[in-house]
């Protein structure tokens, strides 16, 4: 009888272990993405900030400096167009794949 009882603690024991273990390795697993979509998040602020920075000129509804030729417009228009695809190619390689 005491054979019985200490092979079902010795199973019980590996069970909890096996348990902890897949647990703790879920939560790194998790933070582990957890950090990585916060350092591609910080890598799309940056890389806005920097279109930003590059705009020197800004549009004002409200106060009249002379308005943006139409060919700066069409310019403002392919960067965002350029940023919105990159944001979409970026979003599309975090999906997983079907």
């Amino acid at each position: 009888m005491a054979n019985r009882d200490s092979g079902s603690s010795s199973l019980g024991t590996l069970l909890a272990g096996a348990v902890l273990g897949a647990a703790g390795l879920a939560w790194w697993l998790y933070t582990k993405a957890e950090e990585r979509q916060q350092t591609n998040r910080q890598q799309r602020n940056l890389q806005l900030s920097r279109l930003a920075e590059h705009d020197d000129q800004t549009f004002d509804p409200g106060h009249d400096n002379g308005a943006l030729q139409e060919s700066d417009l069409q310019d403002k228009v392919q960067q965002l167009n350029q940023a919105i695809d990159d944001v979409r190619r970026q979003l599309e390689s975090l999906s997983p794949q079907s």
